[in-house]
């Protein structure tokens, strides 16, 4: 399925992704607040004994201290995946290239997808993998701020109010197959947050 029209998905930097994040870049991309924020969230949304998959993730997963059955993280720098203490296996994939997830149908209770969401060129196929993988009633954590890399954000994106960003992400997660069972703006002092949540029937 598409959903993103040929400009839509188009990015200002068009070289390769592999090599724009081939150095470790050991930040967290937002504040504090947020982060505390999106711990919370996760908390709400796992159990002790879940399989949880980290897409698009880095060095920190910001998951609650909760014992998991494991925990599969994903990203582009082999470098930073290493260094996250809380993956139990991890692997690389440019997911605008190959969509495709190397893990089993119904395999994990969890896909939490943390501001990365704005640099997906082909949502709507990433998001159908992550109801695959996703076993029935599990959920779909998906977290954003206002904060981005502009040179490789989608098109959509970057011309995007939050407002905008939140209902494409609902729009991704149903052309996904998976219910939107909350959305999330919350604006203070600090980095905006906002998320979708979503859960596989």
């Amino acid at each position: 399925m598409t959903l993103l029209s040929e400009v839509e998905h188009q990015k200002v930097d068009q070289r390769d992704d592999d090599a724009f994040y081939d150095a470790p870049r050991f930040v967290t991309h937002a504040d504090d607040a947020f982060l505390d924020r999106l711990t919370a969230l996760y908390d709400e949304h796992t159990a002790p004994g879940d399989r949880v998959f980290d897409a698009m993730g880095s060095w920190v997963s910001h998951l609650p201290d909760t014992s998991f059955e494991r925990v599969i993280g994903h990203g582009l720098n082999e470098t930073e995946l290493a260094e996250n203490d809380r993956y139990d296996e991890w692997f690389c994939q440019n997911l605008n290239e190959t969509q495709e997830l190397p893990l089993a149908d119904d395999s994990v209770d969890v896909v939490c997808c943390a501001l990365s969401v704005q640099y997906l060129q082909f949502p709507a196929a990433v998001f159908e993998e992550f109801a695959r993988v996703l076993d029935e009633g599990g959920h779909l954590i998906v977290s954003f701020s206002n904060r981005m890399f502009p040179t490789k954000a989608v098109h959509a994106w970057r011309q995007a109010s939050m407002d905008e960003r939140s209902e494409l992400v609902a729009a991704y997660a149903r052309a996904g197959d998976l219910s939107v069972v909350d959305r999330i703006a919350e604006s203070g002092a600090g980095d905006p947050f906002f998320a979708v949540v979503a859960r596989a029937t």
